[in-house]
């Protein structure tokens, strides 16, 4: 089978409405009326990019469905979806912690949630060698009753959830990139050994007190699951020496049968909820590795699905260099903004910050 790579979107996703606040908070009081940092363009651009350089053509699109409410009940109780859709129903309101219900979200969030379920069965079933879902709104960080950070139903536990039920997986790894902890997903899985939770994120940022590199999970779960916690200012040669002296070595060990990805594209040295200084080639270079170990492992079984990334000009690069790693095809979209930017050294807090997630994790894998 050619290697296809597979590409969810639906114009829906960007009629989820977020607001006229200013970057993650409402407006009102001394912040004035701006642009949400959860708006549109962020993933629209994405699409516009695909279209523009005609890259589009090299991915094979598929129509997302809506996720049934057994489904999404798999990782939420029925009052909070309840909840989200009389909110939804009723114009809008909040859902969490900076958390938005608009017109028609709910709807929305579950052709989200349905999307990366979409790509997970494309990806199961052989139709696609990988996948990649635009899905709009995120969702790694909302939990089992509540949302959290833009993010309403948790659309990667949901799907891979999905993915143990209908195919039977034992081994499921979830890498999240994003640069704030994935606290819904680590919440969904942080009992279970058969979900493998990688998080690497900026220190400290978001949510507080989440993500500490000593948390490995509890019960059964108790090591499986990854806190990576890197300082403010680590760019590609910090988050490819995390994947050489940590993830890839754990992986190795765990042997998936899928893996999944929280791509969040904000590590990005121009994103305004983030401090990291990751290119679009880091990016390439991530996604690569990740390829790798699929087909290593699982046959290249491998679905991403679109997470935080607030640069509204950068996202795009960023993103058609991970579906170019994905699809091994190339674009001929070069990076306008790299402007001769070379690598800097790897720092000492750096190196510092993985020798400490290898003493936690050193008790449960080979680090």
């Amino acid at each position: 089978m050619e290697k296809v790579t597979g590409f969810i979107w639906d114009e829906s996703y960007f009629w989820h409405q977020t607001g006229n606040g200013a970057l993650n908070i409402n407006s009102g009081g001394w912040i004035q009326e701006d642009t949400h940092a959860e708006n549109p363009e962020t993933k629209r651009r994405v699409k516009n990019l695909l279209d523009r350089s005609k890259f589009m053509k090299e991915l094979q699109q598929i129509e997302p469905r809506e996720a049934l409410l057994d489904e999404v009940g798999l990782n939420h109780g029925r009052k909070y979806i309840e909840k989200i859709k009389k909110l939804s129903d009723s114009g809008g309101g909040d859902a969490g912690e900076h958390a938005i219900v608009g017109p028609d979200s709910y709807e929305i969030a579950l052709l989200s949630a349905g999307g990366v379920i979409t790509a997970t069965d494309a990806v199961m079933q052989g139709k696609v060698h990988n996948a990649y879902a635009l899905t709009r709104p995120p969702g790694h960080h909302a939990g089992q009753d509540e949302g959290m950070g833009f993010c309403l139903f948790n659309n990667i536990a949901i799907a891979a959830k999905h993915a143990k039920a209908k195919y039977g997986l034992k081994r499921i790894v979830i890498i999240d990139w994003d640069v704030h902890h994935g606290n819904g997903t680590e919440n969904a899985f942080r009992d279970d050994p058969e979900v493998l939770f990688i998080s690497m994120h900026q220190e400290n940022i978001f949510p507080k007190n989440r993500g500490q590199i000593s948390y490995a999970g509890e019960g059964n779960g108790e090591g499986f699951n990854v806190n990576i916690e890197l300082p403010a200012g680590t760019g590609n040669e910090g988050y490819l020496y995390t994947f050489d002296q940590v993830i890839e070595p754990i992986i190795n060990q765990f042997e998936p049968e899928l893996i999944m990805v929280s791509a969040g594209q904000d590590p990005s040295r121009f994103d305004p909820l983030g401090r990291m200084l990751m290119t679009a080639d880091g990016f390439y270079q991530m996604a690569m590795t990740v390829k790798g170990l699929a087909e290593k492992h699982c046959d290249g079984r491998l679905v991403a699905c679109h997470e935080g990334g607030y640069s509204t000009a950068y996202v795009p690069f960023c993103t058609i260099r991970i579906l170019e790693a994905l699809s091994g095809k190339q674009s001929g979209v070069d990076d306008p903004f790299d402007q001769g930017y070379h690598e800097g050294p790897l720092y000492q807090n750096q190196i510092d910050a993985v020798e400490r997630v290898k003493e936690v994790q050193g008790a449960y894998w080979r680090v």
